[in-house]
């Protein structure tokens, strides 16, 4: 019989793990070559990535190494909330969603896009979320 999972994943886990999966992406890495480079399985890098294991600190400091990035890099983003002085608890940390495979290659894409093909590519995004779409101020 499957254990049953008491704790969710602390929420830092999840934005280091979130951070490494973009990392990860950004270079173009599958789950099973960062599992090599780190001396440990893909399915693990998927734990990692979900925040369900904890990455320890040395394992963090060979993320860091193998993908030329410092350490603070898997942190950076993380604003955890804090009730004040006789404030009620603060709401948890509200994460931004996964990037992917492909939110990741748009990404390194556009910039090479002339400007009015840009910002045609955003308006069809928008459209396409409708009123879901956030419209800066």
């Amino acid at each position: 019989m499957a254990r049953e999972k008491l704790e969710e994943p602390h929420p830092v886990d999840i934005h280091v793990g979130r951070r490494v999966q973009e990392k990860r992406l950004g270079l173009g890495l599958t789950q099973s070559a960062l599992a090599r480079a780190l001396g440990v399985s893909f399915q693990q890098v998927q734990k990692y990535e979900k925040g369900t294991n904890r990455v320890s600190a040395s394992k963090l400091f060979e993320m860091a190494d193998f993908m030329k990035v410092e350490i603070p890099y898997f942190f950076s983003g993380f604003r955890a909330a804090q009730a004040g002085v006789g404030e009620e608890e603060a709401p948890a940390f509200d994460h931004e969603p996964r990037m992917t495979k492909h939110s990741v290659e748009i990404a390194r894409l556009a910039p090479h896009l002339p400007l009015r093909n840009q910002k045609l590519i955003l308006d069809m995004i928008r459209e396409m979320l409708g009123d879901a779409a956030e419209k800066p101020s």
